[in-house]
């Protein structure tokens, strides 16, 4: 059985203060008592990563983990800027981000880079969240399962009601390459999740979790959409 997953996207946010106020948090409040059977992370800027890695080592949470919202889609070399998934394997990173919107939309990310950043993940024994999604004019068009269907099989091929109708897409379309994979590949939901709306959504049957943005820089509100 597929265990459910919750991470936190924390994008370009936090502070040294508010980082430890966070993570401090966040363990006082899954100290009470969380669903077993369930894995919960956030993924902290890079320049934090060393501070956040050590703050879950002082709270003793095997379940709650750290990682990365993005990684090189390079070893090692001249490609200033870029972090090496070592790198984030040496920060005990366990997931790193790769693929997502505001990376394909700003910095004109393809789907065969986000395939070669997923490799480097797990190649350093990271697992990647690869996210997957369609534009505006896409879904306005009808073509979002088209386009969806055709960014998994790039990636593949490398290595609402309508939320239930996609989500099983992306079941079926990874069962045609191979259906043991698809019945361990955890999909997220990573449309707008926030408390009120988390159970609903975490109990469509193809619905394993969510990467969650804004409502994570709350703790409170992270700590409500775990318990979901």
């Amino acid at each position: 059985m597929r265990p459910l997953i919750v991470i936190g996207n924390w994008k370009m946010n936090g502070s040294l203060a508010s980082n430890a106020d966070w993570v401090k948090t966040v363990c006082r409040g899954m100290e009470q008592g969380m669903p077993s059977g369930r894995q919960y992370a956030f993924c902290a800027p890079f320049p934090y990563l060393s501070q956040c890695g050590q703050l879950i080592r002082d709270c003793s949470l095997a379940f709650l983990t750290l990682g990365a919202q993005d990684v090189s889609a390079h070893t090692t070399g001249a490609y200033t800027g870029e972090v090496a998934a070592s790198m984030l394997k040496e920060m005990a990173c366990k997931f790193v981000i790769v693929g997502h919107s505001e990376r394909r939309q700003l910095h004109q990310e393809t789907d065969e880079l986000v395939a070669e950043k997923a490799l480097q993940a797990l190649d350093c024994g990271m697992t990647p969240v690869i996210c997957v999604g369609e534009s505006a004019d896409e879904r306005n068009s009808g073509r979002e399962v088209e386009v969806v269907r055709g960014q998994i099989a790039k990636q593949v091929a490398v290595l609402q009601d309508r939320l239930a109708d996609m989500h099983r897409a992306i079941r079926l379309q990874l069962a045609e390459f191979d259906a043991d994979v698809a019945s361990h590949v955890g999909i997220l939901y990573g449309g707008s999740v926030k408390p009120d709306n988390a159970v609903e959504l975490f109990a469509m049957p193809d619905i394993d979790g969510g990467l969650i943005g804004g409502a994570s820089l709350n703790p409170q509100d992270f700590l409500a959409i775990c318990q979901a």
